[in-house]
């Protein structure tokens, strides 16, 4: 059998784009590959941090983005996703771009999480920074906002030091992990019309088992999507019994 070749590596599913950061990333971390059963490729936009997104997004870090995003193309990836829910703000532009899928953001699961519900449920939805999650980035994949209650993690110290404002590299997994269940819970009691949570930011899936334990609700995060659409792209053959 003849292959077409042209790449320098194949076989790699998934392609990430990636902010510059330094921060651990734990099992459950997009940037963590060991935490999925295919591999994955991964192009770093050097310079742009979390911060610069959430505060200074602009034309010129969207070209940057579509760059990145046109080399894992090249490079044979069958499907594109980012290391930021905040990169839901350039779905359109970055789908539009190239000629395999894009999933930029965890935030593209609200809609169907939503019709999964009843009608006078929401999603909740924690982000990273409350007030940077503008209407226009929820817009960009499909998100009304009534459809969600959003409750952010710009309060909590440890959160905010090391992954909002870069202070250091070093973390307190204990206690990011303690600050991302505590603003999970508050909100699942304050909003009890939350019939399900949808994680923005790519820090919290390590956490999401603990989420689901102490509110009791699904959990979706952009490990869940990233799995879904692993599978997707890469279509394995059903094994089982037979019927006779």
């Amino acid at each position: 059998m003849q292959m077409q070749g042209g790449q320098n590596i194949c076989g790699i599913p998934i392609g990430v784009l990636c902010l510059e950061s330094y921060f651990p990333k734990p099992p459950g971390h997009i940037k963590c590959p060991s935490s999925f059963r295919f591999p994955i490729a991964y192009k770093v936009i050097n310079g742009v941090t979390v911060a610069k997104l959430l505060r200074e997004p602009s034309g010129a870090q969207l070209d940057h983005f579509i760059a990145a995003a046109r080399e894992l193309e090249a490079e044979g990836v069958r499907a594109i996703t980012g290391s930021c829910g905040f990169l839901a703000l350039y779905q359109q532009e970055l789908a539009a771009a190239v000629q395999v899928p894009v999933f930029a953001s965890s935030l593209l699961q609200v809609p169907l999480v939503r019709r999964m519900l009843r009608p006078d449920q929401k999603v909740g939805v924690l982000t990273a920074h409350k007030a940077s999650l503008t209407p226009a980035h929820l817009r960009a994949v499909g998100v009304d906002e009534g459809m969600v209650c959003l409750s952010g993690m710009e309060g909590q110290p440890e959160f905010s030091d090391v992954i909002l404002e870069g202070k250091r590299h070093s973390m307190d997994l204990a206690k990011v992990e303690s600050e991302v269940v505590e603003v999970a819970v508050l909100l699942a009691k304050a909003k009890p019309e939350v019939g399900a949570i949808v994680l923005e930011c790519t820090d919290m899936p390590p956490f999401a088992h603990r989420i689901q334990q102490q509110t009791g609700l699904p959990v979706f995060d952009l490990s869940t999507l990233t799995n879904m659409v692993g599978e997707a792209v890469n279509r394995q053959p059903y094994s089982g019994i037979w019927p006779r």
